[in-house]
């Protein structure tokens, strides 16, 4: 357990601890650091992201043979479910890789909520600071001159309700894709949902409802990452889909 949480520390803690850091000694707005330190996150993450989108098209894609297949085998859920899996691995389709995005993200905002956490005890954290990153001495937790970047409760809620509302944008944009997509069906014609389908249901709300915990709980500067991120996923969401969009046309 020392090894795993030695290792983390080192290759994720530390480095974005002085990471931001550094930033703040360049530009003296911890808000600002906040902000730049996501940028280059999301940066990095690109070709995950980008991947899990794909993806995501690709479940919808294939949506209409597994309805098909579920209606095939409606009355042996054991096989439908074979069914199902054998037909994800014809396509080289993995149902769950959407999923790895969001386990990185949340490693991430773990991370980032420690990296805050000693940014607060900033007098005890120092000693982590790399030989090249200059010591700031103090931190100050105000930016942009009004927010207090350690708040944590009500006063965040208007960001934070932002923040849930471009993720309820962000899965209703994929959901409108799909739905475009979807074959028409008679209204007599009552098939049982695929397994993605409902998930992206789910996640439509599950995602902002946590979003919004997220903000009222943690500390401003974490929902400050939140609301980059996912500003920076929704921008590059409508590029990948209207890129698509505009090759068909």
């Amino acid at each position: 357990m020392e090894l795993i949480t030695g290792f983390f520390s080192v290759t994720l803690y530390q480095p974005l601890f002085n990471l931001l850091i550094g930033i703040y000694n360049f530009i003296p707005d911890l808000g600002i650091a906040i902000i730049l330190v996501t940028v280059l996150i999301r940066v990095a993450l690109l070709p995950l992201s980008k991947k899990s989108i794909e993806s995501q098209k690709q479940m919808q894609e294939v949506q209409p043979e597994i309805k098909k297949i579920q209606e095939k085998f409606k009355k042996d859920k054991q096989k439908q479910g074979e069914a199902i899996m054998n037909f994800y691995r014809e396509k080289k389709i993995n149902p769950a890789s959407g999923c790895l995005p969001l386990i990185v993200q949340l490693i991430i905002l773990i991370t980032l909520y420690r990296v805050f956490l000693a940014v607060i005890d900033y007098d005890s954290a120092n000693s982590i600071l790399y030989a090249f990153v200059n010591n700031p001495m103090e931190i100050n937790k105000i930016s942009l001159g009004f927010m207090d970047i350690t708040a944590t409760g009500s006063v965040n809620l208007p960001l934070a309700l932002i923040t849930a509302g471009l993720q309820y944008w962000q899965g209703k944009m994929m959901m409108q894709r799909a739905s475009k997509n979807k074959p028409v069906e008679k209204k007599d014609d009552k098939k049982e949902p695929a397994f993605a389908e409902v998930m992206q249901k789910q996640m439509l709300y599950m995602g902002p409802v946590l979003t919004l915990v997220i903000g009222l709980t943690f500390p401003a500067g974490l929902l400050v990452y939140w609301f980059v991120t996912t500003l920076f996923m929704v921008g590059q969401q409508y590029w990948i889909l209207n890129k698509e969009k505009t090759a068909k046309n």
